[in-house]
């Protein structure tokens, strides 16, 4: 995969990405991160990027030609590759999430724009396929919030993680939460791990690991069980979660 980042701080990547999976997997060959800093296509004398918006307000945007400039570089820069998707980190965009990472993994070429000061000028998202938001806060700038996704989404690209079947259990990958685990030793300080795990019957296991993701979803994020589907079993494993945690609350009463 290849990754361009259009950012006034490129300094800010030199370290986070080339450190752990992300820099592993550009030490593989498996991804090629550029960063190119749109200050340095900036025509005007003293390299602004930056104007008062039009109608007054407070805050600076950015301007259009700088970025529509630097993404005409990066672009030809990458003939040789399927045109990719275009990402304009906004706090008005599509939250991020595991399903957008997946997405993104599919893709041959990205390109994160990272904003700044107080927004940009309109017509820079024209430029763009996706506007994503990381959450519902405002950051200093786009950078941090271009990190964090880079991160999800190289994490699931073939031959980055050392075992394949890590990712595809990951928490939100299943809709549900990640079921707990546990290593050794069996008992730590008194506190055990569940006799299920260590039996070796791979059947129960799995089960028990449903349960477990199923009960830990509706203790902690019960908005997700509204948005997968789930089976006739996974019903009935909710149905015992529910009679236990209520006889449970009896007991401590």
């Amino acid at each position: 995969m290849k990754i361009d980042i259009l950012s006034l701080f490129p300094d800010m990547f030199s370290g986070p990405l080339h450190q752990s999976i992300v820099g592993k997997a550009i030490d593989d060959k498996l991804l090629d991160i550029q960063v190119t800093n749109f200050r340095d296509y900036a025509t005007n004398k003293h390299r602004n990027v930056d104007d008062y918006p039009y109608g007054g307000g407070a805050g600076m945007l950015l301007q259009a030609q700088p970025i529509f400039d630097a993404l005409a570089a990066v672009e030809h820069a990458n003939q040789d590759l399927p045109k990719g998707r275009v990402i304009i980190l906004d706090p008005g965009g599509k939250p991020f999430d595991q399903k957008m990472a997946e997405s993104f993994a599919h893709e041959a070429h990205l390109t994160f724009i990272c904003g700044h000061y107080e927004g940009y000028d309109e017509r820079i998202k024209t430029l763009a396929t996706d506007e994503v938001s990381l959450g519902d806060y405002v950051l200093t700038g786009g950078e941090l919030a271009a990190m964090v996704m880079i991160d999800a989404t190289v994490r699931l690209l073939p031959g980055v993680l050392g075992n394949e079947a890590s990712a595809p259990g990951d928490s939100f990958s299943t809709g549900l939460l990640e079921y707990p685990q546990y290593s050794r030793p069996a008992d730590f300080r008194g506190m055990k791990v569940p006799e299920v795990l260590l039996n070796g019957n791979h059947q129960l296991i799995a089960q028990w690991r449903r349960k477990e993701a199923l009960k830990r979803t509706y203790l902690k994020r019960p908005d997700l069980l509204k948005k997968i589907k789930l089976e006739k079993s996974d019903w009935e494993l909710l149905a015992d979660i529910k009679a236990e945690l209520a006889e449970k609350r009896v007991t401590d009463a």
